[in-house]
């Protein structure tokens, strides 16, 4: 279990540092992007150099606006395992609007778990910017670099 603490502190320092980095928020001609959204999500795939995951989300912003979301992983890189995660969190960029979130995301991730797992993911879509999180259950370890999809159901 050492192993597994020392891995996920790595993780968590690396997403922090990557977190630094992106960018506080869109403008446009019309000025600031002021909406804040966050998303509740559930995801469960497997690993074998590939790693293919499928799930549901609920994105609520600060502007009222809401969606149930479809989510959909595809990654490569050196990873190995099955599992699930249940209940994670997301926080986004400012954006205009919730459409401003679905789409395709440029994924980095790192993942670990014997029984318990963990996951961390920073993704960005031109200037919106995501990052997330979340614990459950399986047996896994790696790290991937992909695509990340949200769709309005």
């Amino acid at each position: 279990m050492k192993k597994t603490n020392s891995f996920l502190t790595i993780v968590g320092m690396a997403v922090a540092l990557m977190l630094l980095a992106l960018p506080a928020g869109a403008y446009d001609k019309y000025g600031p992007a002021d909406t804040k959204c966050q998303m509740k999500y559930n995801l469960k795939g497997w690993s074998f150099g590939v790693k293919m995951q499928r799930g549901e989300g609920r994105i609520t912003c600060s502007n009222g606006q809401k969606a149930e979301v479809d989510l959909a992983a595809n990654a490569i890189g050196f990873t190995i395992g099955k599992g699930e995660t249940l209940g994670g969190t997301a926080s986004f960029s400012a954006v205009k609007g919730i459409e401003d979130l679905f789409g395709d995301y440029g994924q980095l991730e790192a993942h670990a778990g014997m029984v318990e797992s963990a996951e961390a993911r920073v993704l960005t879509k031109g200037e919106v910017s995501m990052a997330f999180g979340g614990t459950g259950q399986g047996v896994d370890l790696g790290a991937t670099i992909g695509a990340f999809r949200i769709e309005p159901q």
